[in-house]
């Protein structure tokens, strides 16, 4: 799995949450495309852009959530990249498969965003242009990730944050255990090449160890009660 991150944020240096963000980004197989440092003068280079998301499985758009939509540049963006002939029409449709996704960060609490709440409408509502987007490329539309008051969250939360946000932009969107298992192994896995301490290398041998033996136990146990309808329906 690869993913792109396409990063829209005029005064990212002073943004809390997209510095952690970014420093929560897995080690490999991620690539952040911040659009303001890329293009200062605005001008969206088309060629390089199309080209670059033809090499990912999944893009993702991240960005504050302004005035119910993204900064500027990254509507400007989709202007200039998005294409007919590239990304939808009769000879377009080469974004077609891919994973999309949006990280939107709130400035208030997610729950004020329902009917009665302060804003008055849903994320899912208010993101239909991005919704339809998806549809007209033929991309795959995952459900929102909200960073909602970052500032605000403590640390437990905080490492909460960075685990849902490493899933979000790398693990398989298929919804089963096995999936996560997998997942998680990856990263104990790509954390044994970090030049850990031993006591720490050992640790992380360890905790492989045992979800591969966890692993196997779920297979019996599956493959036990498979056997057991079986003989149920004989």
């Amino acid at each position: 799995m690869q993913t792109l991150i396409i990063v829209s944020h005029p005064t990212l240096a002073d943004s809390n949450a997209q510095r952690f963000l970014w420093e929560s980004l897995p080690a490999e197989g991620v690539t952040w495309h911040h659009l303001e440092s890329v293009y200062p003068d605005g001008q969206v280079d088309r060629e390089a852009e199309q080209q670059q998301l033809l090499q990912y499985d999944r893009i993702i758009f991240q960005f504050p959530f302004y005035w119910y939509s993204s900064p500027a540049l990254l509507k400007q963006w989709q202007d200039v990249v998005l294409t007919e002939g590239f990304a939808y029409g009769p000879d377009g449709g080469r974004l077609a498969g891919k994973e999309f996704g949006l990280v939107l960060a709130l400035g208030v609490n997610e729950r004020e965003y329902q009917a009665g709440g302060r804003e008055g409408f849903t994320l899912s509502e208010l993101t239909r242009p991005y919704q339809a987007m998806a549809k007209k490329c033929g991309m795959v539309y995952m459900p929102a990730m909200v960073v909602s008051q970052f500032d605000y969250l403590n640390d437990s939360k905080r490492k909460e944050l960075l685990v849902a946000y490493q899933q979000y932009v790398s693990k398989d969107t298929e919804a089963s255990l096995k999936t996560t298992e997998n997942w998680f192994k990856i990263q104990l896995q790509s954390l044994g090449k970090a030049g850990l301490s031993e006591e720490n290398q050992q640790l992380v041998e360890h905790l492989i160890a045992v979800l591969e033996d966890n692993r196997e136990h779920l297979d019996d146990l599956a493959w036990t009660l498979a056997q057991m309808e079986g003989n149920q329906l004989g």
